[in-house]
Order: structure tokens, then C-alpha cells, then sequence
């Protein structure tokens, strides 16, 4: 020690590395080696020997591989206190570097956005080939931290410099070259606040169709089929199609509704992304074209907040097939989430919609954010971004929430989630 005390240290570090231009000179610390307890906490224990401010500190663990980065303003004897970092880091067995410069990071330059990757698997080339894209509408990547790494692999970059717009146009035909899905998001409050999340249930939340499950008990699979395959492509007129449809139900005995029912199968993630993000305090509705007598029960199954759906006629126990009332149709999916966003109190930019058919295009464009979850090239196209992989809850990586806070959130609540490979 020189005899001078912390404080006296403290205020030499501010008045005397002050530059011509106002920027202090500052010490950049670079520390890299094998993770152990007490690392950081050592290095911070020297430079607390010279008074220095933090300005800045990053750290990450790869592999228990450890990278410590801290900024400090420089004191008077900055190269005493690099040969203190040093011995600290000798000791530890680890290696560090200690730069000299001056002022703080750069700002951030304008056109933030969150670019998340999910991949199974996700392939050194398109990482390649999405940073390509990136520099190519003049975006730096700022940030890079990964959110899941298991059943998918997911990746939040952390982008500024490039219109997110632009950059979303550019990265959805890329992510579709390299068969990735790339969600881009303007970095804003919308996406760490309370939101409404707006579900198609067909082939969204659960595996298959359900008036194609009742058509099979009246023994009309293959006609239903055909002609609902035909207006998810948005070939037909979705009321004319449904009407059409449900005729082709009359007589059946409504107890198929209970069998069906049963026979549901809920997608993968569904229970996890809901039990999640209800934690946080989101919402969730159900908009369906198809029938009520299904969504309801299933709307109370999972903990969802709203339903909206079509309702099927039933008479005497039997299905007359006629629909009560309005057809939930596509104009329809739009004014409920409008419906529902007002009830919740949100703005319809806090509204992300997810849904896979043409039925639902108005639903994803009036969100905030429309997701286009396995769906038909048409809905693929129109909608914000598109996730292809069969697990729902990797919608949860596009909010920041990572797999690791998702398992930790249900082992504090006693539930068992499988553990990933090693």
C-alpha cells in the first residue's frame, strides 16, 4: 500500500484520468479460465484496493469456462493495479487482460430489435448465414445469450443498427433457407409487459382437427377433411366451408362430443407455455371456428381466461347440423381478440395471436405479434414470424424467458420436467 486511503484513492481515479476531451480513461479487464466459487469476487477484491468506479461488467459461463469482462475507470497508478488483476488471476489459475482506453461503451445505435433463433438443430452455417443478413442491413449484434438448448436450441441476439422491419423481411427468407425459424421483435417494453396471448385451437393448441374427429364417428371423415384442408388454404370461403361441414354431422348423437373430447391430444409444450406465462401474469384466450362444446372444457382444462367458438346445434341429444348464431369465422377471430384485449385492459400491440390456417390471417394481423405456428405457406407469409417446431412452448424464447427459468419455476412447484441429454 502507498499510504493513501480508499477514499483518497477514489477521488485520485476521478480527477486525475479526466482526458482534454471529459472522458475518463478507463481499464478494461478481461478475465478467462476455468469457473470456480470466489472468482469474482477475488478480482473485484483488487481493484477495490484502488478506489476505482465500475462502469461496466459482463460475464458468461460456456461449458464451466468462465469470461469475466469489467470496465473500471483507471487510477492514477493503473499499472500497479494491473499487476495486482494479475497476481489475483495467477492465483486463481486463470488468464487475464487488462486494456487501457478511454470513456465507456458507445451507445447503442437506433433500430434495436431481439432476433431469436430456434433450430433443431441449429447448424454453425445458418448462424453464419443469419449474422451475414444481419451485417447486411447494416445491424450489429450487441448481445448473444441462449435461452434453450433443449428439445430445441434457441438463441437470443440482441441487434441494433438496422430497422427491424427490414431486418424481419430479410431473415424470414433466409431462416427459410437454412430451415430455422428467426423471430425479429423491436426491443420495447411491449415485451416484458403483461400481454394477452390469443390461440387458434385446431392444429394450434391441440394435434388435428375436430370436426374431422366427429366426422368420423358420423362416417364422413374423408368429405370433411377435404373440404377443411381446402379452406385453411383459403381456397374457399371459411362460413360456406364450416356450414358445409357441420351438415355432414346431422344425427349424429351428441355423445360423440364427449368421445372426442377424450380422444384430443393436446400439442406438446401447450401445459407448459400456458402454466408459464400465467406465472408472469399473462392471459390467454381461445378463438376457435370450431365448437364450443369442445373449447370450453378445454379453456377450463388448461387455466385458459376467455373462449370464444362456434356452437353446434343439438336437439334432443342429437347434433341437428346448424350452428347457433354467428359464425366465428376470420373477421370474427379479429373482433374477439379485439373483444378480449379490451376486457384485459391492453393495447392490441401487447396481443401476440398464434394460429396455423387462413382462418385465422386477420386474428395474427391485428397482434402485436402474429405467430404462424406450423402453418400453410399462405399464413407463413403474412404473418410476423413462424415457428415450425412441434413443441408450443418455444414461443416462451421469443418473450426472453429461458428454458433454464421455466424448470426452475416448476421444480420450486413440485412438478417433474424431463431432463435434458447430457
Amino acid at each position: 500500500m502507498d499510504g493513501t486511503t480508499d477514499s483518497q484513492a477514489a477521488g485520485d481515479s476521478l480527477t486525475s484520468t479526466m482526458s482534454p476531451s471529459s472522458k475518463p480513461e478507463t481499464l478494461l479487464i478481461t478475465l478467462t479460465g476455468k469457473d470456480r466459487p470466489g472468482v469474482t469476487s477475488s478480482i473485484f477484491a483488487a481493484l477495490a484496493q484502488a478506489g476505482v468506479e465500475v462502469i461496466d461488467i459482463e460475464q458468461i459461463l460456456l461449458r464451466r469456462r468462465l469470461i469475466l469482462g469489467v470496465l473500471v475507470t483507471a487510477p492514477r497508478d493503473w499499472k500497479k493495479l494491473k499487476a495486482a488483476v494479475e497476481e489475483t488471476a495467477a492465483a486463481l489459475g486463470m488468464v487475464v487482460e487488462v486494456d487501457r482506453g478511454s470513456g465507456d461503451n458507445k451507445p447503442r445505435r437506433e433500430g434495436r430489435s431481439h432476433v431469436t433463433i430456434i433450430g433443431t438443430p441449429l447448424k454453425a452455417g445458418a448462424m453464419s448465414a443469419i449474422a451475414g443478413r444481419i451485417a447486411d442491413c447494416g445491424g450489429n449484434i450487441d448481445r448473444i445469450e441462449r435461452m434453450a438448448r433443449y428439445p430445441v436450441t434457441a438463441i437470443d441476439l440482441h441487434v441494433s443498427g438496422a430497422d427491424p422491419e427490414a431486418l424481419r423481411s430479410l431473415l424470414a427468407a433466409e431462416a427459410a433457407v437454412q430451415g430455422i425459424d428467426v423471430a425479429v421483435q423491436p426491443a420495447n417494453l411491449l415485451r416484458r409487459g403483461m400481454r394477452l396471448i390469443v390461440l387458434d385451437v385446431d392444429s394450434t393448441l391441440i394435434q388435428g382437427e375436430v370436426i374431422e374427429m366427429l366426422a368420423a364417428h358420423a362416417g364422413h371423415e374423408a368429405e370433411v377433411a377435404r373440404i377443411t384442408e381446402s379452406a385453411m388454404r383459403g381456397e374457399i370461403d371459411f362460413e360456406q366451408s364450416l356450414r358445409a361441414r357441420v351438415r355432414l354431422l346431422a344425427g349424429l348423437d351428441a355423445g360423440a362430443l364427449d368421445q372426442v373430447y377424450e380422444e384430443i391430444v393436446i400439442t406438446p409444450g401447450a401445459r407448459t407455455m400456458v402454466r408459464t406465462l400465467r406465472r408472469l401474469g399473462y392471459r390467454f384466450a381461445i378463438v376457435s371456428g370450431g365448437f364450443s362444446q369442445i373449447t370450453d372444457r378445454l379453456a377450463e382444462d388448461l387455466g385458459i381466461h376467455y373462449s370464444r367458438a362456434n356452437e353446434l346445434e343439438i336437439v334432443d341429444g342429437v347434433i341437428t347440423g346448424e350452428i347457433v348464431g354467428d359464425v366465428v369465422d376470420r373477421a370474427g377471430k379479429a373482433r374477439a381478440l379485439r373483444e378480449f384485449a379490451e376486457k384485459v385492459g391492453v393495447p392490441e400491440a401487447a396481443v401476440i395471436a398464434i394460429g396455423d390456417g387462413a382462418n385465422d390471417l386477420d386474428m395474427l394481423n391485428a397482434a402485436g405479434l402474429g405467430i404462424a405456428y406450423n402453418a400453410r405457406p399462405i399464413v407463413r407469409e403474412a404473418a410476423d414470424t413462424s415457428v415450425n417446431v412441434p413443441y408450443l412452448d418455444a414461443i416462451v424464447y421469443l418473450l426472453g424467458i429461458s428454458r433454464e427459468e421455466i424448470e426452475m419455476a416448476d421444480a420450486e412447484a413440485g412438478i417433474v420436467t424431463p431432463s435434458p441429454p447430457v
